[in-house]
């Protein structure tokens, strides 16, 4: 019933945001979406109807690995569209896009002169200098700073904002403290300072996550959407994990797994200790759970796969804070012992952001910490870790986290002109931990 409901609803969402679409007297259309609700299908229907209609539409992402998949999908639903990925020089294809028929690679425009959709990312749209569309689509808006929007705004007409506005702020590598509070500020998302600056822009809402499992989606949606809030597309009983072998003894990580693949989490918790945020134990940890994942044979069964399907390294996610601390873990991958374990993808959640997997392992950004930093509190980089897993999702951490958050309470400087955000980023790991806390496995 759940299922049949979910489907309703999410048909409706997706019909009125098509409606918006053919209507001339909207210069733009905005969805917002919670995690695995349907964004890049959203896309990809809107491209396909655009291009029905006599349009060339181009879409703007924001990393390649999200332009590689979007091509995919694509390619996949309209084979007999011909499409176009716009590139830097040094860009080098994925084994699985060279492989599409209908998709040419390309330097400039002229070089996909006979694609009637390109995609791109927005870094590369913003080197166009020619060149006018009449639709933009544009994926994970939100994540696309206002300076960048502005920087090829020129080279369409129209556009549609696809992205969930929970999850990370865009991302710069200069101090934005000059900024804040001004009209100006470049390190807004484009879909904030569009809407300030454009009204009677629709706002739609895509109602249903299909990606979360019904053990994920409630909390996800306390934690991280409390105003909007969504539902989970799946019944209880429909996404189920088991393994094909026993566990080899009685382990911390046969219980961690154990925990996680009955409840949908684990909180495989550390002892109490103060230290870096390249913590050996912590990652080598993350990556022994993968490995003995890896060893004791994992089998999915979903609404996708019914009679079950084994989980390989490509099903796994191993999610991080740092750059450094993922460079650990790909090390210490190869030290599990399984020879697939490298396999495993592994980012921070700026680079997660996006993309789905049936089990994630992460490391919780305050862990061992003595701090609550601003950038390991923040709400959306808990939520993208959290919100990566369509069947199970494992937390290691060590013990002492809820102490840091009691201890440093939500203490951000209030600004003038700038909105405050909610959930902030105490409110939302307070809610998280309350949730791992039923299911934590001491180590």
């Amino acid at each position: 019933m759940r299922t049949d409901n979910a489907t309703a609803a999410a048909n409706a969402a997706t019909a009125a945001i098509l409606a918006d679409l053919a209507d001339s007297r909207h210069q733009a259309v905005v969805v917002d979406s919670p995690p695995g609700a349907g964004k890049s299908t959203l896309v990809v229907d809107a491209a396909q109807e655009l291009t029905a209609g006599g349009e060339r539409p181009i879409i703007v992402a924001q990393t390649n690995n999200q332009v590689d998949d979007l091509i995919e999908r694509l390619a996949t639903r309209h084979p007999d569209i011909p499409l176009g990925r716009l590139s830097a020089t040094d860009y080098v294809p994925p084994q699985a896009l060279g492989a599409l028929a209908n998709t040419t690679v390309g330097r400039t425009l002229a070089d996909l002169a006979s694609c009637q959709i390109i995609v791109g990312t927005a870094a590369k749209w913003a080197t166009v200098r020619d060149g006018t569309f009449g639709w933009a689509i544009l994926d994970e808006s939100y994540q696309m700073r206002s300076d960048m929007l502005l920087q090829i705004v020129e080279r369409f007409d129209r556009g549609l904002f696809v992205g969930d506005p929970g999850q990370l702020d865009p991302f710069t590598i200069v101090g934005t403290e000059r900024w804040i509070g001004l009209p100006h500020d470049p390190t807004q998302n484009g879909v904030t300072v569009m809407l300030e600056h454009n009204g009677g822009i629709p706002v739609h809402r895509l109602p249903v996550s299909w990606r979360l499992p019904s053990s994920a989606a409630p909390t996800v949606a306390q934690a991280f959407y409390p105003f909007t809030g969504f539902t989970g597309g799946t019944d209880e009983d429909t996404r189920a994990l088991e393994f094909r072998t026993a566990g080899f003894g009685s382990t911390n990580l046969d219980e961690t797994l154990a925990m996680a693949f009955t409840t949908g989490w684990a909180l495989h918790e550390l002892p109490r200790r103060h230290v870096p945020r390249t913590d050996t134990e912590t990652i080598q940890t993350a990556a022994d759970l993968a490995g003995r994942l890896l060893d004791r044979g994992a089998v999915a069964t979903c609404e996708r796969h019914r009679s079950g399907r084994p989980l390989t390294a490509g099903d796994i996610a191993i999610g991080v804070a740092h750059r450094d601390q993922a460079d650990l873990v790909r090390t210490a991958l190869t030290r599990t012992g399984n020879p697939n374990a490298p396999s495993v993808a592994v980012d921070t959640a700026n680079r997660l952001q996006g993309r789905e997997f049936e089990v994630v392992i992460v490391v919780h950004p305050l862990s061992g910490r003595r701090d609550a930093t601003a950038f390991h509190l923040e709400a959306g980089r808990l939520c993208v870790l959290a919100s990566r897993h369509r069947q199970a999702c494992i937390v290691v951490a060590r013990e002492g986290i809820a102490d840091l958050l009691d201890s440093h309470p939500s203490m951000d400087p209030v600004h003038l002109s700038v909105p405050a955000k909610f959930p902030d980023g105490w409110e939302a790991n307070q809610v998280m931990l309350a949730k791992l806390a039923q299911h934590r496995v001491a180590a």
